[in-house]
């Protein structure tokens, strides 16, 4: 047997809001008594149509601010003394959904038009056609429907800013444990290949002393043991670094870029658009990017240069790393944990990565990042 509470659907909630007003502003309107006149008739209609103008609060909040409060002018208009119990409510959505400037013009313009609407409808002294206009719509009723809607808002907004925290706080607490298992993979790896290049360089250079034939065997883990070495070395060098120093970001692309020509290819760096301050973890991303796709050339491609392009948009930075290899249009890249790695980054912070074969050769790797680090 379930225990989970029942949950009402927004959709049905909505209805049944909308309906209760509708009948609470009638019934107190009417006051059971059916309309006899054209005036009355239309007086019951806009009760009635304020309230059900509310099924629309959550999907349309300012527009149904604006019926609720001409529907309240008009039925004033008609004669009928009710609370705008609509407004009210629609005041509430609307301040929730975060148009408080708004419905502070919009309730000081009602409250102004229903006066006049008094004194233009109404017989008899100006005292009574104010007062009218009071029992339509109390201030009082009115701030605490803006003060309700503001602190649900807030707390609304809290509630989202500690989930945020909180799924960062294990983005990080996950991204600490592989960088630890990274680490240690990388220490005992190190050693027990330097271990077997060692043996293997020894064992070579006695065969060669002794004037013995080395066997092809012994040659090849020699050169793999070597060959491993190095790219161990390259691959997992980040994490060597000391958690003291801040990570490398946009300012250090020139530098790794120039460290790339040093592989004998020609490599260029552009930025376009203004640049500015990004979060440290949209820099981050943006290096590890331009450095793994700049790896992957060397590593897999027989391209001869490479271009890094950092553009600044106004709300997000694009990196694009092309180059000229032979990779052919339409044919998907090879899956690796380069590539992996890359997508896990970007979405992470919510942008969009594309690494593909490029339509007029070559390799494209473009990753759009948003420029406040947030999803």
């Amino acid at each position: 047997m379930g225990t989970g509470r029942l949950r009402v659907p927004a959709g049905a909630g909505d209805w049944a809001i909308a309906l209760a007003v509708a009948a609470l502003q009638l019934g107190t309107g009417l006051a059971g008594q059916w309309p006899d006149s054209v005036a009355d008739r239309l007086g019951a209609v806009l009760l009635a149509s304020g309230g059900l103008a509310l099924i629309a609060l959550r999907r349309a909040p300012r527009i149904v601010l604006a019926v609720t409060a001409l529907c309240a002018v008009g039925y004033q208009a008609a004669g009928f003394e009710v609370l705008a119990v609509s407004y009210l409510i629609a005041v509430y959505g609307a301040v929730r959904a975060g148009h408080r400037a708004l419905t502070v013009a919009a309730s000081v313009t009602l409250v102004a038009a229903l006066q006049l609407t008094a004194l233009a409808f109404r017989d008899g002294p100006p005292g009574e056609a104010l007062a009218q206009a009071r029992h339509v719509l109390e201030l009082a009723w009115l701030i605490a429907a803006f003060a309700a809607g503001e602190a649900l808002r807030q707390a609304e907004r809290r509630a989202a800013e500690a989930e945020r925290t909180k799924e960062e706080t294990a983005l990080r607490r996950a991204d600490e444990e592989r960088l630890r298992i990274a680490r240690e993979l990388h220490d005992s790896l190190t050693h027990q290949i330097s271990v077997i290049k060692v043996q293997a360089e020894v064992a070579v250079h006695v065969a060669r002393r002794r004037g013995e034939q080395v066997p092809e065997a012994l040659l090849a883990i020699q050169q793999a043991g070597r060959e491993a070495s190095r790219e161990l070395r390259a691959t997992l060098e980040a994490l060597r670094d000391d958690d003291t120093t801040p990570p490398p970001g946009l300012d250090a692309l020139p530098e790794l870029v120039k460290r790339f020509e040093l592989t004998g290819r020609e490599a260029s760096l552009t930025v376009e658009g203004t640049p500015r301050d990004v979060p440290a973890a949209v820099g981050r991303t943006a290096y590890r990017i331009v450095q793994e796709s700049l790896t992957n050339i060397v590593r897999h491609s027989a391209a001869t240069t490479a271009s890094v392009r950092v553009v600044h948009g106004p709300h997000s930075l694009t990196v694009r790393v092309d180059d000229d290899g032979a990779a052919l249009a339409g044919a998907p890249p090879a899956p690796g944990l380069g590539l992996l790695g890359m997508r896990e980054r970007v979405t992470a912070l919510g942008g969009s990565l594309r690494a593909e074969p490029a339509d007029e050769g070559g390799f494209t790797v473009q990753a759009e990042l948003p420029a406040n680090g947030a999803p």
